[in-house]
């Protein structure tokens, strides 16, 4: 009989201990000092702040797994989370002048529930398929492009030691990758305003004009802000796939921020028609 009360107080000790071990949130604080980051085990969906003195942010195009929280002196209010799976995070937030913490890594064991009956969720659940991350799949194939040094012909132009080049155009899965080359052979830093993709229709007739239509990329990866003295960027912008006539051409238009060392370098129907 002794032996299965000790086995017993053993169980009932361990999983107090585990219960101990495991970090119940209810109350996060915040100030108008510092951002403070919130991780959660899935993208988040939603977020929703009950005062205007508080401020959640996330990517809200892309889901991400963060968000970042700030407040204003006032009183407490509370915070709103749903991830992309449906589960539902909820906590009291107030303001505080000093913090003793900023990094918040929340599990799924401290959802309150999921906006979706469990029964439901776990029918849609063998329904659906896994969900494809576009952005990862854009970087690693972008970084295969870097590696790859193919080149597709002889797309390039300078002004004033700036050199922009047009190293390759590839197709995949109805997009076009255009991997793009920045030299600065200058003594002077290159800061960059805008890189921008247009295609350019010339009107026929008496009164001959120019049509520029820009267009939006889906993706760049290694975008660089500045290109400093005697240093290249190597990017890519990955672009929905199109084909142009000969009465139209591409134009890449590099700005320079307050400088004059812009280019425009205009790539041939040729070329967009038949990338590698």
């Amino acid at each position: 009989m002794k032996k299965y009360i000790i086995l017993i107080a053993f169980v009932f000790v361990s999983a107090f201990a585990k219960a101990q071990q495991r970090e119940i949130l209810d109350t996060i604080y915040a100030n108008d000092q510092n951002n403070v980051a919130l991780f959660f085990p899935n993208p988040i969906r939603q977020g929703i702040t009950g005062s205007e003195n508080f401020v959640f942010t996330y990517n809200r195009e892309q889901e991400q797994y963060f968000g970042l929280l700030q407040a204003q002196p006032g009183n407490e209010s509370n915070l709103l989370i749903i991830n992309n799976n449906g589960s539902i995070f909820s906590y009291i937030v107030k303001y505080k002048e000093e913090l003793s913490k900023l990094n918040y890594f929340i599990p799924l064991t401290s959802s309150i529930g999921n906006e979706k009956p469990m029964d439901d969720q776990l029918t849609t659940t063998k329904k659906q398929e896994p969900r494809f991350d576009k952005s990862k799949y854009y970087e690693r194939f972008c970084s295969y492009l870097l590696q790859r040094k193919e080149r597709i012909g002889r797309l390039k132009k300078r002004n004033s030691g700036i050199i922009l080049t047009v190293e390759n155009i590839v197709f995949d899965k109805e997009e076009l990758y255009f991997v793009i080359k920045i030299e600065n052979r200058s003594s002077l830093d290159y800061d960059l305003n805008f890189l921008n993709f247009s295609i350019e229709t010339r009107k026929k007739g008496k009164k001959k004009s120019l049509q520029s239509l820009y267009q939006e990329p889906n993706f760049t990866y290694k975008l660089p802000e500045k290109i400093k003295e005697n240093e290249s960027k190597t990017l890519v912008y990955v672009l929905p796939k199109f084909s142009i006539s000969n009465e139209r051409s591409v134009v890449l238009e590099l700005n320079e921020t307050n400088g004059e060392r812009n280019i425009k370098l205009k790539i041939s129907n040729e070329h967009i028609n038949n990338p590698n």
